[in-house]
């Protein structure tokens, strides 16, 4: 594995493969993930973000494209690739140079950093192209049938036929659904054929683009080094002499330029230490619902906590209001008013749920369930047996 991971012989500066694809792995993450917050965060305030999540994929894009803009601009590199210490360059005539890349590392950063030309290519490669991957596969599964069509087969797929009388526009879909169809997983197949084989590629150094999107825009991959820090952390001393950091007032706060020279960028940078701070957090979370340890420490803690008898048993009810079950089995009915005790005809305190879903007041259910009744331990409303007597009460918060 140590050979195949640097099989790049004395380049330092190549990424090896593993790691542009831990990069690739990371950036799809963060779709999903924001996805998934964002809805988590909707079904609490629909009325304020309902219209951004239903148009999610156009937010996203807009948001990373500001972001992507910013990272490829001040490091040469996407939000991820940064992230791993990877930038992108121009790939000159002679892309070889480890004893240029030694001397003169500077005078190799100037003349293989990104142009305008090359940031906007690469927004294109890093925002446009998954955005438009994702309509196509949306468009695919909706439209032309996708797995849809192959769980209903033919039927499926003849739901949308063309009607008589139809407009242009109407005519003009139908071909597009088919012409979608019938060519898009071919194209899909190409497009995944062509990643593994630039790839492979990669790999055993036989080319300088990983990816075939890498290769028609010109851009290679490389490590960051010690003249990208140095250039950055020029930038940023030029820009906050030039501002003044200082002396910031709520007047220099509202001004547009220190908002997009100064306070924008820092904000961008900050994402560099939330993304591996909310890695772990989730990482954490995942582990402590997944492990056994999370299970033992609430089963060790459920098994200190005993829940005292009651003090006062309830008032019997009377024989009137109990109905008697074939077997001998007694029960009660339930009030009118949902918020009294079944068995004392009182406002529920300390409410404690059954088994089987009722609501009482803990004095009242234990009493019942370990004197009261048939002495079986059953539900004082369905009359069913309860598993555990008493220790199967669950006291509840309200």
């Amino acid at each position: 594995m140590e050979f195949m991971s640097n099989s790049s012989g004395f380049d330092e500066n190549k990424p090896s493969l593993f790691e542009l694809i831990s990069e690739t792995q990371l950036r799809d993450l963060l779709e999903p993930s924001v996805r998934y917050l964002l809805g988590a965060v909707t079904e609490r305030h629909p009325r304020y973000l309902i219209h951004i999540f239903n148009r999610f994929d156009e937010v996203y894009a807009l948001v990373m494209l500001l972001v992507e803009r910013h990272y490829l601009k001040s490091w040469g590199g996407s939000f991820t690739e940064n992230f791993y210490g990877i930038k992108r360059e121009r790939v000159l005539a002679f892309p070889n140079l480890p004893r240029a890349s030694a001397a003169a590392p500077d005078v190799l950063r100037e003349a293989t950093k990104l142009g305008k030309k090359e940031i906007w290519k690469s927004l294109f490669m890093i925002v446009g192209v998954p955005y438009l991957k994702r309509k196509l596969d949306d468009a695919y599964e909706i439209h032309a049938g996708g797995a849809a069509a192959n769980l209903f087969g033919s039927s499926y797929s003849q739901r949308d036929q063309l009607r008589e009388g139809a407009t242009i526009q109407e005519k003009i879909r139908h071909w597009l659904k088919i012409i979608l169809r019938k060519i898009y997983p071919t194209l899909n197949a190409i497009y995944y054929l062509s990643m593994l084989s630039f790839n492979l590629a990669y790999l055993f150094d036989k080319s300088h683009y990983h990816t075939p999107f890498h290769f028609l825009i010109k851009l290679r991959m490389r490590r960051l080094n010690e003249a990208d820090y140095r250039a950055h952390e020029l930038a940023n001393n030029a820009s906050s002499r030039h501002f003044g950091l200082p002396s910031i007032t709520l007047t220099s706060l509202l001004n547009p330029a220190f908002l997009s020279k100064v306070l924008l960028p820092k904000l961008m940078d900050s994402l560099k230490l939330l993304l591996p701070t909310s890695i772990f957090f989730l990482k954490f979370l995942e582990w402590w619902y997944a492990s056994d340890f999370a299970r033992q420490l609430s089963v060790k803690t459920n098994a200190t906590i005993e829940l005292p008898p009651p003090k006062q048993g309830p008032t019997p009810p009377a024989e009137k209001e109990m109905k008697v079950f074939p077997k001998g089995v007694k029960v009660v009915g339930l009030p009118e008013d949902s918020k009294c005790c079944p068995i004392c005809k009182d406002e529920i305190t300390n409410p404690t749920a059954t088994q089987t879903g009722y609501v009482f007041c803990y004095p009242c259910v234990f009493k019942w369930v370990n004197e009261g009744g048939d002495g079986e331990g059953r539900c004082p409303v369905t009359g069913v047996k309860l598993l555990n007597g008493v220790d199967g009460l669950r006291r509840l918060m309200v």
